[in-house]
């Protein structure tokens, strides 16, 4: 009893620190966030889709610098196609300690700076300039190595076209690769003998 009693124990406890290990100064995440899905089955049978794949390498525990891009399109039958994108910097930056409620989560803060632009066809507008968004988030980590997250962000497009500046808020849901790093690797071996 006593022998499985300290087997549960060391095992909770290597779980308990690879999930901090992911946002350790290094590691590479690596993945993206899907929104604004919807395949309309009815009349006027819409399709949206916009995807944002991210890469990103912690330049120290808990901040995280990369790049994003992002391709979106929303179209209705006999209706102009709407087509977004953008390229840029992303930060990202998690709270230090686990969040209470969900053992395995992570509250972060995440902002984009660069270029994009909105064009709807047919002469129906387009923005094309600056795009600033800034948001919370929550990841939940389903493994060490992968989180589920959603993110709520304010996205600002300013720059020329028909309209000079258009925002929204946006509600996305994705996921994450936390790969690990040199140092994270070799620390893992270090503590696997």
């Amino acid at each position: 009893m006593k022998k499985s009693l300290l087997a549960i124990t060391i095992a909770l406890s290597t779980i308990a620190l690879s999930a901090k290990a992911q946002i350790q100064q290094g590691n590479v995440l690596v993945g993206g966030n899907f929104t604004n899905i919807n395949l309309g089955l009815n009349d006027p049978k819409i399709f949206s889709l916009d995807i944002t794949p991210k890469a990103a390498w912690f330049v120290a525990d808990n901040l995280a610098l990369g790049a994003y891009a992002n391709l979106g399109v929303q179209t209705a039958k006999n209706s102009n196609t709407t087509t977004s994108y953008g390229i840029g910097a992303l930060g990202r930056y998690y709270t230090g300690s686990d969040v209470s409620v969900l053992r395995h989560g992570r509250i972060f803060g995440e902002a984009t700076l660069g270029l994009g632009g909105v064009n709807v066809s047919n002469g129906g507008g387009n923005t094309n300039g600056l795009n600033i968004s800034v948001g919370p988030g929550f990841a939940y980590f389903i493994t060490p190595s992968i989180g589920l997250e959603t993110l709520l962000k304010y996205n600002g497009l300013a720059g020329f076209g028909s309209q000079s500046f258009q925002s929204n808020l946006n509600l996305s849901f994705g996921f994450q690769v936390y790969l690990p790093g040199r140092s994270t690797a070799a620390k893992v071996k270090r503590d696997a003998k």
